[in-house]
């Protein structure tokens, strides 16, 4: 049996450069592009910024969580006046599910001394419906913080592209 060598790939070609530390320039991979607007997506939702509508995270969410090809969860965590006080990635699942925990929510947003939260995750598959364990996952967290007067004001689902706001959809 023979056996063919193959090439490694090559990193995606981009069409994007970068200064390379010598004065010359190099090509910018798919990962370092995707990397670069997840930071940019951070810093767009630094602390303190005001989020007082779905499309002012809307923006910054496919950056974030878009293009992972497992689903991740994260948390905004906001004060009385709706700004934020920080976002944490709290949950990573598999290709079509992640396991989320309402308590460790709960303790989240006690350590942030939050008002309100925003869920927020990923389809990897690009399918930007929310599926029924989504719908009572955000029953569950949200009857959790009820408990101690800390309102979910939306949960928001990511593709590559696009995101949908389950509030807008009147699923919260």
């Amino acid at each position: 049996m023979s056996r063919k060598k193959v090439a490694p790939k090559s990193p995606e070609a981009t069409g994007f450069l970068i200064a390379d530390g010598n004065g010359g320039l190099k090509p910018v991979t798919a990962d370092q592009l995707l990397e670069a607007a997840r930071e940019l997506a951070a810093k767009r939702l630094a602390k303190g910024t005001p989020l007082n509508s779905p499309s002012e995270v809307r923006e910054c969410l496919p950056a974030l969580l878009g293009s992972y090809t497992h689903e991740r969860f994260g948390v905004l965590f906001l004060d009385s006046q709706n700004r934020l006080i920080a976002y944490e990635e709290m949950f990573r699942g598999t290709l079509t599910s992640t396991v989320v925990y309402p308590r460790e929510i709960v303790k989240a947003a006690l350590g942030h001394n939050a008002t309100s939260v925003i869920l927020a995750h990923n389809h990897p598959s690009g399918t930007l419906e929310p599926s029924q364990a989504d719908i009572q996952i955000t029953q569950r967290v949200k009857e959790a913080l009820a408990l101690l007067e800390i309102r979910v004001t939306d949960h928001l689902i990511a593709t590559g592209t696009a995101t949908v706001s389950m509030a807008e959809k009147g699923l919260i």
